[in-house]
């Protein structure tokens, strides 16, 4: 009883204190150490000389000297203003629930998760690219493959990808928490933290099959799960009319979302495995001139 209680008012007082930051450090951290124990070790030491140039990026405050620290950067730099105002969009695609998946129209001139995933390993394959640059296509690719198998970064409903989806988590509902934030956080680490570990060196077949599959894929896959999140956050069909105007996430609605977290959080993990080794690999053939 002690230990409950003692576990609801730490959960509550980190509510108060904790930064609203994409998948916040846990869910990047946990996608880029399956990513590096599933690369290829010559990817592996690539990766390593790569981050040695951290200090490239001159954001002494924002390290990026592991793969782990790099899948977090692209939040860190948030705070330092305009110097990296232009990626904030990069982070996300606002591809409505209720409506066909298209990407066409929900990423405007590149400006979405899923075109940055892409041209983060293109800018990784080109020799011709200064290192400063490749170290931090490095960090955004890693963080924003994480970002991309957050649901709530994949599809949303016109409402800021769940942020103005004001839900209760379990028995915890204080006016600020909403569905984008317990996917970001509450239901990511329950997911994590859930046995069997997720960080491990899973069999080559396992691999192939989770990462197969293009960006548009994932993409796809991601808008439904999370459509999946706002069908249990509002106990049916969260494209109806008569919506009630705060959502509620029970323990039996968590019971069946942490299954589709974790599989998302492996699956982005083994996908940016395969992108890193695809960038840091030898350079895919060229297509002949037609």
């Amino acid at each position: 009883m002690i230990r409950s209680l003692l576990a609801a008012l730490a959960l509550a007082a980190s509510l108060i204190a904790t930064p609203a930051l994409a998948y916040w450090e846990w869910g990047h951290e946990t996608v880029a150490t399956i990513a590096y124990k599933n690369v290829k070790p010559e990817t592996r030491r690539a990766i390593d000389r790569l981050l040695a140039r951290q200090g490239l990026l001159e954001t002494p405050t924002c390290p990026a000297k592991t793969l782990e620290q790099a899948s977090i950067w692209a939040d860190c730099i948030k705070p330092l203003g305009a110097r990296f105002s232009y990626a904030y969009n990069w982070h996300y695609q606002n591809v409505n629930i209720c409506k066909p998946f298209t990407l066409k129209g929900n990423c405007p001139d590149g400006n979405c998760v899923s075109a940055q995933i892409e041209r983060g390993v293109k800018l990784l394959q080109d020799k011709d690219v200064p290192v400063r640059e490749k170290v931090m296509a490095l960090a955004f690719l890693t963080h924003f493959v994480g970002d991309l198998h957050q649901p709530l970064h994949a599809g949303d409903k016109g409402d800021l990808g769940g942020n103005r989806a004001r839900t209760d988590y379990g028995i915890y509902g204080p006016e600020r928490l909403n569905l984008h934030s317990i996917t970001d956080g509450w239901l990511a680490e329950r997911a994590i933290s859930t046995p069997p570990a997720l960080t491990i060196v899973y069999p080559e077949e396992e691999r192939a099959r989770e990462s197969a599959g293009t960006v548009e894929d994932w993409s796809r896959e991601n808008w439904q799960a999370a459509h999946m999140a706002y069908e249990a956050a509002f106990d049916g069909d969260p494209c109806r009319a008569d919506l009630p105007a705060r959502g509620k996430l029970d323990d039996a609605d968590i019971e069946k979302l942490v299954p589709m977290m974790r599989a998302q959080i492996k699956r982005g993990g083994l996908r940016l495995a395969r992108l890193l080794d695809e960038a840091f690999g030898p350079p895919p053939p060229e297509q002949p001139r037609r």
